[in-house]
């Protein structure tokens, strides 16, 4: 059994999408982290970064005590080798999905991350700024779409690289992004979108959470964290 906690944003729905996808028996413990959830003594234990997701696996394969992960990335390679799923096992395959995870572990999702910030949430409206971070994941796009018009998925089968970007590009308009200047991108974004495992997980997102993770209330929460928030 895997413990997943979790709250509904991209990189939560990464780990929600595998787990659906390969089929895994997991457990939802929802942190919610408008409300500071993320803060607890019992969270910080197995993600001491206080940030989800963060899985506990239970079961894990050398039959030893419980392990946890912090970090989707690492949480998705973890679970992509537990059950043999979604990562090629030749030195090829392997490389091609775990470089394009880390790609959108270190691109996509750190620039449309401040994207979001800068353009939605930010108090002032800084210019520099928001266009720095809209050009960057236009640019992001361009990538994936170069890298998607030779091929069905990102790593040519559909892998963990398909699963952690996939989520990132759900809120394009937000981004102020048009799929449609992406032919590539858009085939792919709405290939995964039909997925059966795909429409379930986001189904569980609307269980969990129907709110807007960022509210005025937790502005200060979820941005005005410093060093002593981890003293």
């Amino acid at each position: 059994m895997i413990d997943l906690y979790y709250w509904t944003t991209p990189n939560g729905h990464k780990i929600t999408i595998f787990l659906e996808e390969a089929g895994v028996p997991y457990r939802i413990v929802p942190v919610n982290i408008s409300t500071g959830d993320q803060f607890k003594p019992d969270f910080l234990k197995i993600a001491p970064n206080n940030r989800i997701p963060a899985i506990v696996d239970t079961e894990p394969a050398d039959r030893g005590a419980p392990i946890s992960v912090f970090e989707s990335g690492a949480i998705l390679q973890y679970l992509a080798e537990k059950t043999g799923k979604f990562l090629p096992q030749d030195l090829r395959g392997r490389t091609e999905a775990m470089q394009w995870l880390f790609w959108q572990m270190g691109g996509l999702g750190p620039m449309a991350g401040q994207n979001h910030h800068f353009v939605q949430y930010a108090p002032e409206r800084i210019p520099y700024a928001m266009e720095r971070y809209v050009k960057e994941t236009g640019r992001l796009y361009g990538v994936l779409n170069k890298r998607l018009s030779d091929r069905p998925f990102v790593a040519g089968d559909y892998s963990i690289a398909d699963m952690a970007s996939y989520p990132w590009i759900v809120p394009h308009k937000r981004q102020q992004q048009n799929l449609d200047d992406f032919p590539h991108l858009k085939r792919w974004f709405e290939t995964i979108q039909a997925r059966a495992a795909v429409v379930r997980a986001y189904e569980r997102a609307k269980e969990i959470n129907q709110q807007p993770t960022v509210s005025e209330e937790s502005r200060k929460l979820l941005f005005g964290q410093d060093a002593g928030t981890v003293r």
